[in-house]
């Protein structure tokens, strides 16, 4: 558990996610645009809880939120993808949005996620229409890649990645809370 700001004088930790966390962030998506937007085009909506946590590839995947004691903030998820420490599955509660949690969690991710997986570089998928979260990864020093792999570009979704050196320089603009 690490704390990484607060909320309402309430203490903000990244924690390991659990299922209940997985329950609140459900109503984060009230439409199937939304839901794909963040999960990718195969997420199924409308879902069930269990339909929610196989496409969320939770049990598989280490997942992290931001939260209170009461307040789930931010989700995302890390894994090794092309030798890179690929992000995933990033959101922000929508009552959150714009108050910088998206950058704080993106980087705290990234710190965890490429030493536990010892690789110094981090990538990542966008919705191409999905500008506020573009803009957001480009300030932090990503660009858009060509997929260094067999597979076919996927409609509408960008590559991006970066070096993790480049993001902690990115990191001192972040703004707080």
């Amino acid at each position: 558990m690490h704390a990484v700001g607060t909320v309402s004088s309430q203490q903000v930790t990244l924690r390991a996610a659990s299922r209940e966390d997985l329950l609140a962030m459900m109503a984060w998506f009230p439409d199937g645009p939304s839901c794909r937007i963040w999960g990718g085009p195969e997420f199924r909506f409308p879902f069930s809880e269990q339909s929610f946590q196989a496409d969320s590839r939770f049990a598989a995947v280490p997942s992290y939120v931001y939260a209170t004691n009461q307040t789930v903030i931010g989700f995302g998820q890390y894994y090794l993808r092309a030798g890179r420490c690929h992000v995933s599955r990033l959101a922000v509660s929508p009552a959150l949005r714009g108050r910088g949690w998206g950058s704080r969690l993106l980087c705290a991710l990234i710190e965890l996620g490429s030493a536990a997986l010892g690789v110094d570089q981090c990538s990542l998928f966008v919705a191409a229409d999905n500008h506020p979260a573009a803009r957001l990864y480009r300030r932090l020093g990503f660009v858009e890649t060509p997929y260094p792999g067999p597979e076919t570009a996927i409609h509408n979704i960008l590559y991006l990645t970066a070096e993790i050196r480049a993001v902690r320089r990115h990191t001192s603009v972040v703004p707080e809370a």
